[in-house]
């Protein structure tokens, strides 16, 4: 895993070298610690001088400050304290992580200038904000100017963080568990920026299976295993790769409730050719990204595990390679799904709701959980419906439904629910098979949807997420400067740990 900055938490310390870090907000006023540093002054008249107004996520950047210990006095603005939200502390921590160098070591005073005490559960959000901005993927970087790259030591670690607060000791509680998952997200980013000849089915599963160092039980099926239980759906997508396919079963037992489980399955597409309805080539490269669901299913299995979540979990992911080899799968093919259900497959570009087709049907057959959420960069007609700033949310269950967009507006990974309805049922309908696998250009998310309905129980709570503009190449923010964003660990942590726990 991608090397993290360090992130502690004091009752006290006393800054002789390094950086400070401060917070103010549009009044100018600082904590009682800028008397205790005697930088009130200084701060004042760097201030004026700077025309710097506090701000939200502003920084005033003070070098070699006159008369004191310390080298270095970073002054972040809160904006309208009064006003902060939750993933605002985590903006906060990113911010104050990009102004520091590598090996630079910090020293955070958490006080709000209006006295207002800053909570255990915001301190955390700060050391996650930080942790995720820190990412980045460099390890086939040459090496440069004496350093190494990914693969080798690095001549300065990252930066540490050390926050200063009376609360220290419930802090650092709450940070084991926003530490589990800041690891589980940046364990989603590093599967979905390895290059696809790197990751390929047998390594993505071997990356599933290290799980079980955390006590999650594991489940591996060849391809010999899917045969055996008619997953012709999934396999007829991995047929024309010389990659055999994979589906990994992870299963976390976090409580000793007899609740059925809730399980989260996620498309797992290593490489997205299109076989032989083949993508254009602009951009194609983009398609090793094509699994994100499946790597954020990984992340939130490592992050309930890592922070021991008190619930019972299932993780599916169906892995395959799509490409157009002689033996690939034709348009005008027709398979039988495990489920029993035919499907003419019109396009062989439309091949994740196959592969979840069967992962679905796989999941309900072992498992009977109560709630099934999937992920899959499924559509780039929900890219056209929403572009980059939500995942698009298709649910059977208003209450689920809920839940997913409270959780979304409390991550910043924010769903918008999209319609299902049995009309959009005409345009999968085939001429000769019981569904076709692409209803055309017109709602193509809902018809993938629609599609992916048809394999989950009647009755059965179920919500699928297109992530296709969201899990890779999405905006840039404070806490995330990576192409793959990691997308959906922690929204679905989140959904977690407010509704099915205990």
């Amino acid at each position: 895993m991608t090397e993290r900055p360090s992130i502690s938490f004091h009752k006290s310390a006393t800054p002789e070298a390094g950086t400070v870090v401060l917070f103010t907000d549009e009044t100018l006023a600082l904590g009682p610690s800028a008397a205790t540093l005697g930088i009130a002054e200084l701060f004042a008249k760097a201030a004026a001088t700077a025309e710097f107004k506090g701000k939200s996520l502003s920084v005033l950047d003070l070098l070699a400050p006159a008369n004191a210990a310390f080298d270095r006095l970073v002054v972040v603005g809160l904006g309208k304290a009064a006003t902060l939200a939750e993933l605002d502390w985590a903006r906060l921590g990113g911010v104050i992580i990009a102004a520091l160098r590598k090996g630079e070591s910090a020293l955070l005073f958490a006080e709000r200038p209006d006295g207002t005490a800053i909570s255990p559960d915001q301190l955390a959000d700060i050391g996650l904000g930080a942790v995720l901005r820190a990412y980045t993927f460099d390890r086939y970087k040459s090496k440069k100017n004496g350093e190494a790259n990914g693969n080798g030591a690095a001549t300065k670690p990252p930066a540490s963080l050390g926050i200063i607060t009376p609360d220290a000791s419930k802090a650092k509680k709450v940070w084991a568990s926003r530490s589990a998952v800041a690891d589980g997200a940046i364990l989603a980013r590093d599967l979905v920026n390895e290059p696809a000849n790197v990751l390929g089915p047998v390594e993505f599963a071997e990356k599933a299976a290290a799980l079980e160092a955390l006590g999650v039980t594991i489940e591996t099926l060849t391809e010999k295993q899917m045969k055996k239980l008619g997953m012709r759906a999934l396999l007829g997508v991995a047929q024309g790769s010389v990659r055999p396919p994979r589906l990994v079963a992870m299963r976390w037992n976090g409580s000793k409730s007899k609740d059925k489980p809730i399980a989260f399955v996620g498309k797992g597409v290593v490489f997205d050719t299109g076989g032989i309805s083949i993508k254009p080539a602009g951009g194609m490269e983009d398609m090793k990204g094509d699994m994100g669901g499946a790597a954020a299913v990984v992340g939130l299995m490592h992050a309930l595990a890592a922070r021991d979540a008190k619930v019972n979990a299932i993780g599916i992911i169906g892995i395959v390679e799509n490409m157009p080899d002689g033996n690939a799968q034709r348009p005008g093919d027709i398979v039988e799904a495990a489920s029993g259900v035919t499907i003419e497959v019109i396009n062989t570009d439309a091949e994740g709701r196959l592969v979840l087709a069967d992962a679905l049907w796989y999941v309900q057959k072992e498992y009977e959980p109560r709630v099934i959420i999937d992920l899959a960069t499924l559509t780039g007609a929900i890219i056209v419906a929403l572009g980059h700033d939500h995942a698009g949310m298709f649910a059977t269950d208003d209450a689920l439904a809920a839940a997913l967009s409270k959780a979304g507006e409390a991550t910043g990974e924010k769903v918008w629910r999209m319609p299902l309805g049995a009309a959009y049922d005409k345009q999968i309908e085939s001429k000769f098979a019981d569904i076709k696998n692409t209803g055309g250009r017109d709602a193509g998310s809902i018809t993938a949807a629609q599609f992916l309905k048809r394999f989950v129980t009647d009755g059965t709570a179920w919500a699928h997420l297109d992530i296709a503009g969201t899990a890779m190449g999405s905006p840039q923010s404070e806490i995330n400067r990576s192409w793959a964003s990691g997308w959906g660990v922690r929204l679905l942590d989140r959904l977690v740990a407010d509704n099915y726990e205990g």
